[in-house]
């Protein structure tokens, strides 16, 4: 499949799209637009965006169409063996996971505007961008020219965010055999030597962790608005984060490195790991699955984590953001109906919604804590000889590096060969009950000198208690001896 993208009036919001299906031999071809994106499991119907859409043959005859769902058509070919779709896109949103136009600069996401048709989604994918000359891109694709990508098959071209413009700044760092670049474009002036260090320092320590990393080059695509604003989402080489406002000095530096650290682990955790139901993507309807507390959950807990062992981090520094998603836990879902599994499948409801109260859990926030229940518990059995990094190793040797996906099964399966032993007690209450996590969580954090505490006001706090022994453990924990 063949792609020109090109926007002569930006201003508008809207991107001229052209789409080419060469060796046709079919009497009809469907083509379809997604109806989703990877990292966030809920219908957002991009079809709404497109305000005009024909289809051709390679001499510009029209061709015989019509909709058959909310993002399909079924194109009758009349014999041509080559079909050229043209539409347009109204690009107007800056978050990440949307696209947008305007004479400063480009910001796509193919997912959200490139169409396909089943036969071809294994073929190679070209992607050309009408932009001025005078422009760079940023993106995770091979660039094969100045203004062409070149994408592997569909799954890689729509997982493979973009930027371009002429202010784009960037630096480079290199772990193991990855070379790194992050991205800024926005009105700032990045403290780059500081950037390099800490960002080099997590992504060391995450390498080490899981052994090897998926991808030869890996790109952190950033924007920066003058408004307030945290958003990232995972890619396959890369991962785009949109922050702000641009004058908030280091907590905005504090927000770039927490959400650069989590989208890097999702390189391992749901990129390669990924949940069997979601091998490969359906992008026309929900792809159901129950462990998006692994994904999110796990990958939350280590996102911090990971800064502390760097030492980006200091202990004070990672315990504000332990005690923040404690907070976001029990201070809003506490009592939640539904477990963490049942929350991981109903993220296509309104997992993204602040919904009715005391419904859902979040799958980011108890899932950390469940994952921090289940490391010092597996690190407690075995002296920290075994913890939580051996079952994300084993679930990347086992199901990542082959690239088949994972069952909930295979999960408990390789947690409890991990600890040695069955634990009933974990899956039954942390994780497929509605069950409050408090006392477990207590009883965990006890053997690191840590405790939540709820005030009388039902605020939660978290305190550090006066014991040498569990002082020592946590420093092992903290530092990641093993």
């Amino acid at each position: 499949m063949y792609y020109l993208l090109s926007s002569p009036n930006p201003e508008s919001r809207f991107i001229e799209i052209e789409c080419t299906f060469l060796n046709i031999e079919t009497e009809y071809l469907e083509i379809q637009l997604p109806a989703w994106r990877p990292g966030r499991y809920e219908l957002q119907h991009f079809a709404k965006n497109i305000q005009r859409f024909g289809v051709f043959n390679n001499k510009g005859k029209p061709l015989t169409f019509r909709k058959i769902t909310k993002d399909r058509w079924r194109v009758q070919t009349e014999s041509a063996t080559e079909i050229i779709v043209r539409y347009n896109y109204h690009a107007n949103t800056q978050n990440a996971g949307s696209s947008y136009v305007s004479t400063e600069f480009w910001y796509i996401n193919p997912v959200n505007l490139c169409v396909y048709a089943d036969e071809f989604l294994n073929e190679r994918c070209t992607l050309q961008l009408a932009i001025p000359d005078t422009y760079q891109i940023a993106c995770g694709l091979q660039q094969t020219t100045p203004k062409t990508l070149s994408a592997q098959d569909y799954y890689e071209l729509v997982d493979s965010p973009l930027i371009a413009s002429e202010t784009l700044q960037h630096r480079t760092y290199q772990v193991q055999d990855t070379m790194f670049y992050v991205w800024m474009q926005g009105n700032i002036k990045p403290n780059w030597e500081q950037i390099i260090t800490d960002f080099q320092k997590f992504s060391a320590a995450q390498i080490a962790v899981m052994g090897s990393f998926p991808e030869p080059e890996y790109h952190f695509l950033n924007l920066i608005l003058p408004t307030p604003y945290y958003h990232g989402v995972e890619h396959r080489h890369s991962t785009m984060v949109v922050l702000g406002p641009d004058d908030e000095g280091d907590d905005l530096y504090l927000d770039l490195l927490g959400v650069s650290s989590h989208e890097l682990f999702h390189a391992w955790n749901i990129i390669r790991i990924r949940p069997k139901e979601l091998l490969p993507y359906d992008f026309t309807k929900e792809n159901y699955f129950s462990t998006c507390f692994v994904a999110e959950g796990v990958t939350t807990y280590y996102g911090d984590l990971f800064l502390r062992r760097s030492g980006v981090f200091n202990n004070e520094g990672y315990f504000r953001e332990l005690q923040a998603y404690m907070k976001r836990h029990f201070e809003n879902s506490r009592y939640a109906q539904l477990s963490l599994v049942e929350s991981s499948w109903d993220l296509w409801l309104d997992g993204y919604e602040k919904g009715i109260p005391q419904r859902k859990v979040s799958v980011y926030h108890k899932g950390a804590l469940a994952a921090l229940i289940l490391d010092l518990t597996i690190r407690k059995m075995h002296r920290h000889k075994r913890s939580l990094d051996d079952v994300m190793y084993t679930l990347w040797q086992r199901f990542g590096i082959p690239f088949v996906g994972y069952t909930l099964e295979d999960y408990q399966e390789i947690v409890e060969e991990i600890a040695g032993e069955a634990l009933p007690w974990y899956w039954n209450d942390c994780i497929l009950s509605n069950i409050p996590l408090e006392n477990h969580l207590n009883n965990t954090l006890s053997w690191v000198g840590l405790q939540m505490i709820t005030l009388a006001d039902g605020t939660v706090q978290l305190q550090e208690l006066e014991n040498e022994d569990a002082f020592l453990e946590r420093e092992k924990w903290l530092n990641g001896n093993i």
